[in-house]
């Protein structure tokens, strides 16, 4: 079965739809690291046959996210560790992909970038996570589009999609959300100046920040005591 999109000429299937939607629900933390999901569970709750569920379950395997075991698929989740590593990539990459955005990106896209910021600086005075942490994402997803690399845009999308639940609590700290904000406001004000190398500088500094306030809250969430 596949269902149309609002994307010309494209479809996404019943197998991709389930993937993403078991993909978000385990990163942002709807499945807890060890629990258990069985084909039987899944399907029942997405109503959906096993076919695509067991096809998800394989690509969330090779995305080592979840593991196979006798008893069903058990949820890993994003480590600590792994945060580390996506933020070390991000710091070797994302300020040229902003350096590039900055030199050719279009009036209409700046525009965006703008409205983008002036909803993430309303949802923080608002103290809102949930939307803040979306127009994080949006902010430096339309960078991504267009820094005129598929490679840089595919790459960056995925690992700031891996650790969305970490974000979220980074931001839930009030200091960082007027924080990242601030720094957003500055990568803006770089790229509408067409600064690429001050942008980029900005964009590494920013990394640096979340880096470090995101594994600082994964550090406490795994030191904590069970419940």
């Amino acid at each position: 079965m596949e269902v149309k999109v609002n994307r010309p000429h494209q479809m996404i299937s019943l197998a991709d739809q389930v993937f993403e939607a078991l993909e978000t629900d385990i990163l942002s933390g709807v499945y807890e690291r060890g629990e258990i999901l069985t084909e039987s569970r899944l399907s029942e709750k997405m109503a959906v046959s096993r076919t695509p569920i067991r096809e998800a379950l394989k690509r969330l395997t090779t995305e080592h996210i979840i593991e196979m075991t006798p008893r069903g698929a058990r949820v890993i989740g994003i480590l600590p560790e792994d945060i580390a590593d996506i933020y070390d990539i991000r710091l070797k990459i994302e300020g040229m992909a902003v350096a590039k955005a900055t030199r050719s990106m279009s009036d209409e896209a700046i525009r965006q970038l703008k409205e983008t910021l002036d909803l993430q600086e309303f949802y923080t005075q608002r103290k809102e996570p949930d939307l803040i942490k979306n127009m994080d994402s949006r902010f430096h997803a339309i960078i991504y589009e267009n820094c005129g690399s598929g490679t840089f845009k595919d790459v960056l999308l995925s690992l700031h999609r891996k650790i969305m639940k970490y974000r979220r609590v980074s931001i839930s700290v009030p200091s960082r959300a007027s924080e990242s904000l601030a720094e957003h406001t500055a990568i803006y004000e770089a790229i509408l100046a067409r600064q690429p190398e001050k942008a980029e500088e900005l964009v590494y500094t920013h990394i640096q920040h979340a880096r470090k306030n995101i594994l600082e809250q994964a550090a406490k969430e795994a030191n904590a005591p069970a419940n």
